[in-house]
């Protein structure tokens, strides 16, 4: 009985791990918007210093940005028709899960028709920072919003540069897998 219930434990444990480690992504544009108008991008500074993360993370996601959007077809420039901006944000959160294995009398099936024993109650605390990324992509002559992109999901405790660009490149390419708002649209007119 005591190893049904590690290996429960243990299976919940793998599934939570597996549904949190995946990112979110949601998506909004403006639809009256004519996406294959656009050519060219810029960084928006004065949104983007305002993000309240590391300079060092700052630059990594807007590598990974200029990198996925280079392989759109799009080309950074100073006089830009898109202007992109960052945010982020981060939240600790816990979960407590609780597996209850109730025993009483009474018929039963299963190994024991007589069941008679203690309820073992089986409880994990788990505590995760949720973290969010929003990327806003705006017309740069109306300075207008036209779409933007939020992703969330566990951070990972990742102690390394590499590590950390890995996880923002997740992010970003995930986040950006939406835009534009119809890639056959746009891909008809490049």
């Amino acid at each position: 009985m005591k190893r049904l219930v590690q290996l429960v434990t243990v299976l919940s444990l793998i599934l939570f791990t597996s549904a949190c480690s995946s990112i979110r992504v949601f998506t909004d544009y403006d639809t009256e918007a004519n996406f294959s108008q656009y050519r060219t991008y810029a960084f928006y500074r004065p949104t983007i210093d305002k993000a309240e993360i590391s300079d060092l993370d700052k630059r990594r996601i807007l590598r990974s940005i200029e990198a996925s959007m280079n392989a759109k077809g799009y080309v950074l420039s100073e006089n830009a028709d898109l202007l992109i901006s960052i945010a982020t944000d981060e939240e600790s959160r816990v979960e407590i899960n609780n597996q209850a294995w109730g025993m009483g009398w009474g018929w039963g099936w299963g190994f024991n028709p007589w069941m008679w024993g203690p309820a073992m109650n089986n409880q994990t605390v788990s505590t995760y920072d949720r973290g969010v990324l929003l990327i806003d992509i705006l017309d740069a002559q109306r300075k207008q919003l036209i779409w933007q992109g939020k992703g969330s999901g566990i951070l990972t405790n990742v102690t390394n540069p590499e590590g950390r660009q890995r996880l923002i490149d997740r992010y970003v390419s995930a986040i950006l897998a939406k835009y534009p708002a119809s890639n056959s649209a746009i891909s008809a007119t490049r």
